[in-house]
């Protein structure tokens, strides 16, 4: 694949600028998060929905989970996910007014491109997912990288990727010096409702001026 496939939604505001990127998790598709534009109700945010490289069962992944070195795929799903940010830009939405979301799997990817990538988003969600060696991902830090929001949410109850492990990696990244605003939240390995407003809200905040 040289790159990723990608699904619009159009903002009701058309003159808009403002791009909100969606990345799935394991074994979903951009399909998945079609609910998102309505759910978020933001009348003036542009969507862009991406499929992981990776076919899966039906869906599509960013990485092999089971692969205990997925050091190789990651790289390559982060190069093919800093290309589709490129061309976002070239077309002429600034990253700037880009907000990048992730959940499990897509919220990895975001940390990728929170800690890595040369520009500044308007801001960066991940939700229920951690970060791929987080002390290398420190000494690759992008110029930019402190200058970062990162919203970032986990479950208590997550079964598959344990809050402490994240909790831990999230209290190393804020003694770094990077933005990070953290909730815990009662529930397991999903999108809760109560994190829309949160998401929202934060959301919101990046594009004050509205």
């Amino acid at each position: 694949m040289t790159r990723l496939e990608t699904e619009f939604v159009a903002a009701r505001q058309p003159q808009s600028r403002a791009l909100l990127v969606a990345l799935h998790g394991l074994g979903d598709s951009a399909a998945g998060y079609r609910w998102l534009p309505s759910a978020l109700d933001l009348p003036w945010m542009n969507y862009l929905l991406v499929n992981a490289p990776d076919p899966y069962f039906g869906g599509y992944s960013w990485y092999d989970f089971y692969n205990p070195q997925p050091d190789a795929d990651i790289a390559r799903s982060r190069q093919l996910l800093f290309d589709c940010l490129d061309r976002q830009r070239a077309d002429g939405w600034p990253t700037e007014q880009t907000v990048l979301l992730g959940f499990s799997q897509g919220c990895l990817m975001t940390w990728e491109a929170g800690l890595r990538y040369p520009h500044r988003f308007a801001g960066l969600v991940g939700i229920s997912g951690y970060i791929h060696q987080p002390r290398q991902a420190l000494a690759e830090l992008s110029p930019v990288a402190r200058a970062q929001r990162f919203l970032i949410t986990h479950g208590a109850w997550d079964p598959l990727i344990p809050v402490t492990q994240v909790r831990t990696q999230v209290k190393l990244m804020q003694e770094a010096g990077l933005n990070i605003t953290w909730h815990e939240l009662p529930k397991d390995h999903t999108i809760a409702p109560e994190e829309l407003e949160l998401i929202r809200s934060f959301v919101m905040a990046g594009f004050s001026g509205r």
